[in-house]
């Protein structure tokens, strides 16, 4: 049976603001009591101008709640504190949280904007069942600074109605497999995920137990309703937390199909024990992949800190690859990029892009059997310098089919394969220059023949006098990819392009280019660029 852990956080954006003013790293104070507090709230723009989104425990004793106007809020209590809901902010931080809590389940989602949901099949016994599940992720996010709720059962719906409405403080519900609905029955139905318009309907007829709505005609409750639609929403609910319809979560990444762990007893602190603890996983997942007869192109090393962050390195390989000492050598350049903070106390290895691996002999040496490209041995030197330079750094130019010689090329990140025809550009015969700008250069021709070579022009500030010259090559604009797909006429064309080869009498060789022709009705006359240089 599957099982989900739903994880609330009933002060997450007072938290989250609380943690980020006074560091990542330091979490709540014991001293520091609701009691303690001053009356606090989050203020949001509405269409109704400024009202309360949150307040804290002292805020709500003196009858401030969520949905008052900030003007009436401030006159019932004049040295009330109050600042903006940063809602992006909220976000991006349950996110970080959300990939903290892989450590407990790879599958995590959203759980609205103040919760997360776990699906924690055949993981509790990681940690030797739900309860010290349960208390392990209780300690670390108390430690953090988070409070929380915390409840187990059968499905989505049925845990996220159990942290909300029954678990409490350091009293995490763990609903025993096939009791979801006996569970349910006595809580209250705002733990069905209801609009505030629905629950209100609800109580309004006195259905205010989660039991009441099991045994009533869905018909005669949307007859009570006169929505259809409402009617709907809670059947939905209601069903989805019995069980009886699927309710999937979103997780925010796919889950890696291999997978190592390997618990800290101790908190790791520098960098030897981090380098230990990831070969002794690299050793157990390659292990694994080898059993399944694969390999992967991409492996990913977490580092789940105690202070509730992770540190989290990437690395690919030209082609799947299985070999420890490879994939060390892929993560030994970037190693020293995890930051131990106050001690890592869980490392988790992940095997991503798996897929079969080549079989096969490598080729004889070129003495004996000359081959082309040894391709086993071009992955691993693609492998070897991205790990060193980065990932993108190196590259190659590889040809395309398109007329305008600036478009004619591409740069591709070196991955281990070189297409054909990358390795030797076709340079027609020296038709064409060695060395392409980027993009063509202006220039300003100071005597011209008409439908002929520039005789003198200054590029870069230098006056160059021509000597030699050759051409035209006359290259015309690709019409049809300017073609308007609602009728099929092209939209203003670029110019076409005369290009020639020239030499000054420095004995250097440029490739230039005449934008436009003499009388060709564009309006102004050819304009004049540099676009490459010979050898």
């Amino acid at each position: 049976m599957r099982r989900y852990l739903s994880v609330w956080f009933p002060e997450w954006s007072l938290d989250r603001l609380r943690r980020a003013r006074r560091g990542a790293t330091t979490a709540r104070l014991p001293s520091e009591k609701p009691a303690d507090l001053k009356p606090f709230v989050l203020y949001e723009k509405s269409a109704h101008g400024l009202v309360v989104a949150v307040a804290n425990l002292p805020a709500q004793a003196n009858g401030i709640h969520p949905g008052l106007s900030l003007t009436d809020a401030r006159a019932t209590l004049p040295d009330l504190q109050a600042e903006e809901l940063d809602r992006q902010g909220d976000h991006m931080a349950l996110a970080g949280l959300a990939a903290w809590m892989v450590r407990f389940s790879p599958l995590v989602g959203f759980d609205g904007e103040d919760g997360l949901i776990l699906e924690t099949t055949g993981c509790d016994h990681l940690f030797d069942g739900e309860a010290d599940m349960a208390a392990s992720l209780s300690t670390r996010l108390t430690r953090t600074g988070y409070a929380h709720r915390i409840a187990f059962a059968g499905t989505p719906g049925a845990a996220h109605a159990f942290a909300r409405t029954a678990a409490g403080d350091n009293a995490p519900v763990i609903q025993p497999p096939g009791t979801d609905a006996e569970g349910l029955a006595d809580l209250p139905v705002r733990g069905l995920r209801l609009s505030d318009t629905t629950e209100a309907l609800l109580r309004r007829f006195g259905l205010t137990r989660i039991g009441q709505l099991y045994g009533i005609d869905r018909k005669a409750l949307a007859r009570r309703f006169h929505s259809r639609q409402a009617a709907e929403a809670v059947g939905l609910r209601l069903d989805q937390a019995l069980g009886l319809r699927p309710a999937p979560i979103l997780p925010l990444r796919a889950p890696p199909e291999y997978t190592a762990r390997l618990p800290c007893p101790e908190p790791l602190t520098d960098a030897p024990g981090i380098s230990a603890g990831l070969s002794r996983l690299t050793d157990e997942l390659c292990a694994q992949l080898a059993r399944s007869g694969l390999g992967a192109q991409c492996f990913g090393f977490h580092a789940f800190r105690s202070d509730g962050e992770v540190c989290s390195l990437h690395v690919n390989a030209a082609r799947p690859v299985r070999d420890p000492a490879h994939v060390l050598r892929l993560f030994r350049e970037r190693i020293e990029r995890i930051d131990p903070g106050f001690g890592i106390d869980l490392l988790l290895l992940e095997a991503l892009r798996t897929g079969p691996m080549e079989s096969g002999s490598r080729p004889l040496g070129d003495d004996i059997a000359p081959v082309a490209i040894d391709e086993i041995a071009l992955a691993a030197l693609a492998d070897k310098i991205n790990a060193r330079l980065g990932e993108g750094i190196v590259t190659f130019t590889s040809p395309e089919a398109r007329h305008p010689p600036d478009a004619s090329e591409e740069q591709r990140a070196f991955a281990g394969k070189i297409p054909e025809g990358a390795s030797a550009p076709d340079i027609q015969s020296g038709l064409r220059p060695v060395r392409m700008l980027s993009r063509p250069e202006r220039i300003e021709v100071i005597a011209e023949v008409p439908d002929g070579p520039p005789l003198r022009f200054v590029w870069r500030r230098v006056v160059r006098r021509v000597v030699r010259a050759d051409g035209p090559e006359r290259i015309a604009p690709e019409w049809w990819t300017y073609l308007s797909p609602a009728n099929g006429r092209a939209s203003t064309l670029p110019r076409t392009r005369d290009y020639y080869r020239v030499e000054d009498e420095g004995g250097r060789r440029y490739w230039v280019f005449r934008e436009g022709l003499y009388g060709d009705g564009r309006g102004s006359g050819p304009d004049w660029f540099v676009q490459g240089m010979f050898a």
